[in-house]
């Protein structure tokens, strides 16, 4: 992707001259091949694609190791994965902008089917490469060679060449280490173990990456595909639009938090501008706002959607595996964050809206009386809380009395609210998209629209019930929560037309079953530039692992920032910001988290800096993230630009400008974790975080938007900012005054463990050599678990320790463990242990900020009323 106007796999367009065909043409190219061919060849392509979607929910159901057939391993699967991709991808993705769209030349078909028998090598001669580890024959390496090339190949197609560059650069570091810069030199290594390592092992391209890719993001791009399919996106965009749509700015806030529900489900940021600005941009532009404020509004609403829980762009999954925590917990930490982001970006369209006197659009002819609207809210809630709870412990009372056939039963129950919720949908006309350039458009009513489409969110409950209550895998929640979706599509259509008493249900059957179809065939080809992105990020990590770039990358850092913490945290953020451009979000987070996040863990902790892992990686991933939207290669500004009609450049800075307020909370919840939700002990704790964060989300917002009650002055604007800074981290104020912590020598390890409350963090600091054999002393966090004795806290950690005088050696650390993950290693000395002190809650300092915040609210009010009453605030 490079910026001259759009150049999309080797595809130009103008994004300021897009027709409606050419927007859906921009989103093939970028997510799903450009090719569309005809006759035999695109029954290979759909029945290959139906054929991968199949054997992904074969090998997530709990059939093979019922029927005892077709068992495959990690390695088995990951290897046919990538097989399906190569394959696909080939014919779907043209090589050049020349290259013809409606036939596959013969050269394609045999780049696919090379790379495919390449890709399923390790399936195929599973048994023979386990028999001869680190001995590779002559034809293992010219599969590897050729396996290499024609991925490299792949991903210039379907990713961007700035990808391929990356991982040919690091291919090519794995053999000329010795001729590199001394900085940056090392041994190099033969040409057999680095072929075996990149091609032949789970290390390289068969990776952890590409096993989260087959493993997990499959069936919960397959979930989104077939949501989709089957009307769900329209529902969220007319639900979003009946509920706000009338407000100040209305448009534009349906059009955030409709990209913010699809984007739960998307891995795409440009689908989801194309999806959700389609018909959202016209509306803001009809009710005021400028073409470019527009489209940079869907473009930061749809590139916000990776961060938010549970998909993530995927990212969600591979924090699982590189941080080494539970994916509940991942979507814990991950959910204040971004919903913080959303609330921030409906503030921005509201002061939009407020500078230009930017009105809603007109409500249905009866507008119930406010109270009234109150109430029914409030009964929506309270019967919403009633239900779940109802729920929650009928299904915990139905497993503990029927035991085995509890199953049979609660299948049986969400059969009968499916129905019910038909019938009750009955009542209500279907959905239909409005025409956005229609010369009069008034507002959906909410309550039709809200009950048309209730049984879209069942698939979603079941998903998120066995993610969090049952707490089955990812894998086997999604796969549950599809089957009940591949239902849902096959029947909505010929049971709604049963209960309206209208059209032919043989022929909605029919319907459905084909929309099942094209779901499927969807979902693979959504899954393409996934997998070749994770497959090919597997080379860079594996070159990370064979080369021990990270810690060079670590010393250049030191080296550049001269120790200061927070030049180092704005170097890394920059340097996740140059990474991640032009990269998808899933092989974004490999990249950014391999080389990166060891940079933060390991220069912080020498700096003082001790934060969980989580954060650090939550920290490298949201500016990889900003690369998606950051000019010149934001490609999701560019497809709204050229649905707004607006120039492509303004456009992506404009959205830049906006996506500042999801920049600025990496920085703070390095230093505040309990914005990622950690150490919060209590519901009044997670009010208090929930409230403050909030309100300096609004406050930053309202500094960088010069513009809080009116337009701010300039001291208003540098106050306003301090009072955010002092909402988002009163703790930087309070150990001004109180130190939070000191210092002690490790004696009392063991007693201060075990006395220790469960999922207390201890902090320690380590003493031992580095690879050159430097003593680095830095601070470590140790995550203590379940209570129990010390020993067996330390064991479920992963950690052996024995005393020596005042300090305690490091004498094993468990292979694959989250000790291992955490960086403790095998000869370091815990030298001495950081108590907490005691002192009073830094919420403390809240009050005055409120204080100070109130009075620039009076200074404002004042100035306002002076103001022309076009400037005023609704």
């Amino acid at each position: 992707m490079i910026f001259s106007g759009v150049i999309v796999s080797n595809t130009e367009v103008k994004a300021s001259e897009l027709t409606d065909d050419e927007l859906r043409q921009l989103v093939a190219e970028s997510d799903t091949g450009g090719r569309r061919p005809s006759g035999l060849a695109a029954k290979v392509v759909t029945y290959v694609a139906l054929a991968w979607s199949l054997f992904q929910m074969w090998i997530a159901s709990p059939l093979p190791f019922s029927l005892g057939f077709f068992v495959l391993n990690d390695t088995q699967s990951r290897s046919i994965h990538l097989a399906f991709a190569m394959f696909l991808g080939y014919l779907l993705f043209p090589p050049l902008k020349s290259s013809p769209r409606t036939r596959i030349p013969v050269q394609d078909w045999i780049l696919a089917l090379a790379g495919a028998f390449c890709a399923a090598y390790l399936y195929l001669f599973y048994a023979e490469l386990a028999m001869r580890p680190g001995q590779p024959t002559t034809l293992d390496l010219v599969v590897a060679v050729a396996g290499l090339t024609i991925l490299l190949e792949g991903t210039r197609r379907i990713v961007g060449l700035p990808m391929a560059i990356m991982a040919a650069v690091f291919l090519g570091y794995v053999f000329l280490g010795p001729y590199m810069p001394d900085v940056i030199a090392h041994k190099g290594a033969s040409f057999a173990k680095g072929m075996t390592h990149q091609w032949l092992s789970t290390e390289g391209v068969f990776g952890v990456a590409l096993g989260v890719s087959s493993g997990f993001v499959f069936l919960f791009v397959l979930f989104g595909a077939l949501l989709d399919t089957g009307g769900a996106g329209n529902y969220f965009i007319k639900s979003a639009l009946s509920f706000l749509g009338h407000l100040r700015g209305g448009p534009a806030m349906a059009s955030v938090v409709s990209s913010g529900l699809t984007g739960m489900i998307s891995g795409s940021s440009i689908a989801n501008v194309v999806t959700v600005g389609t018909f959202t941009i016209p509306l803001m532009k009809r009710v005021g706002y400028k073409s470019q404020t527009a489209a940079a509004v869907c473009t930061a609403a749809s590139v916000d959607g990776q961060i938010m829980p549970p998909v993530m762009g995927a990212a969600a999954f591979l924090m699982v595996e590189y941080v080494g925590i539970p994916y509940t917990q991942i979507i814990k930490h991950a959910a204040l964050p971004a919903i913080l982001s959303y609330i921030a970006l409906l503030y921005i369209v509201y002061l939009e809206a407020c500078k230009s006197d930017i009105r809603g659009i007109p409500r249905s002819d009866y507008v119930a009386p406010w109270k009234k609207r109150m109430i029914n809210m409030l009964l929506t809630i309270s019967g919403t809380v009633i239900l779940a709870n109802v729920v929650y412990y009928g299904l915990g009372w139905i497993k503990d009395v029927a035991g085995g056939a509890s199953l049979f039963i609660i299948a049986v129950l969400m059969l009968a609210g499916y129905l019910g919720l038909l019938k009750y949908q009955s009542g209500y006309p279907e959905l239909q998209l409005d025409d956005p350039n229609s010369p009069v458009l008034k507002c959906p009513e909410t309550g039709p629209t809200i009950k048309s489409g209730l049984h879209f969110l069942l698939p979603v409950v079941v998903l998120i019930w066995n993610l969090m209550i049952e707490e089955l895998s990812p894998s086997l929640s999604a796969f549950w929560a599809t089957m009940f979706l591949v239902f849902i599509l096959v029947t909505q259509r010929p049971i709604s037309a049963w209960f309206r008493g209208s059209g032919d249900v043989k022929a909605y059957f029919e319907q459905g079953f084909g929309d099942l179809k094209n779901g499927l065939v969807a979902g693979a080809r959504n899954m393409i530039g996934v997998a070749i992105a994770t497959s090919t990020a597997g080379i860079i990590v594996g070159t990370v692992t064979l080369t021990g770039i990270g810690l060079v990358l670590a010393e250049v850092v030191e080296l550049l920032s001269a120790g200061n913490l927070l030049v180092m945290l704005f170097m890394v953020a920059f340097a996740s910001l140059i990474l991640g451009m032009g990269v998808p979000t899933t092989a974004n987070y490999i990249i950014v988290s391999s080389l990166m996040a060891p940079v933060v863990v390991e220069l912080g902790s020498q700096s003082g800096l001790i934060v969980p892992l989580i954060a650090v990686h939550m920290f490298v991933f949201y500016f990889g993230i900003m690369a998606d939207v950051t000019p010149p290669v934001g490609l999701a500004a560019y497809a709204a630009a050229g649905i707004a009609k607006s120039p492509p450049l303004l456009t992506g800075f404009t959205a830049f400008w906006y996506s500042i307020r999801t920049g600025i909370l990496p920085f703070m919840f390095i230093f505040n974790t309990q914005l990622l939700l950690i150490d919060v002990g209590s519901v009044w704790s997670l009010a208090l975080v929930i409230f403050s964060a909030t309100i300096a989300s609004l406050v930053f917002v309202a500094a960088s938007q010069s513009w809080f009650i009116t337009r701010s002055k300039w001291y208003e604007t540098a106050i306003l900012l301090l009072i955010a800074f002092s909402f988002f981290r009163p703790n930087f104020w309070m150990d001004m005054i109180y130190p939070p912590y000191t210092k002690v020598a490790s004696t009392d390890l063991m007693q201060i463990i075990e006395k220790a409350p469960a999922d207390a963090n201890l902090r320690v600091w380590i003493e031992g050599e580095n690879m050159k054999g430097d003593v680095v002393k830095k601070g470590m966090l140790l995550p203590l678990g379940e209570t129990g004795k010390a020993a067996e806290r330390l064991m479920r950690f992963g950690l052996g320790l024995m005393p020596s005088g005042n300090e305690f050696s490091i004498t094993a650390v468990k292979f694959r463990t989250k000790a291992e993950k955490a960086g403790y290693k095998q000869g370091q000395v815990i030298t001495g242990i950081e108590i907490e002190n005691n002192r009073p809650d830094p919420a403390w300092m809240f009050i005055p900020t409120l204080g100070a915040l109130g009075l620039v609210a009076l200074v404002q009010r004042r100035r306002a009323r002076a103001l022309a009453p076009s400037l005023q605030p609704a």
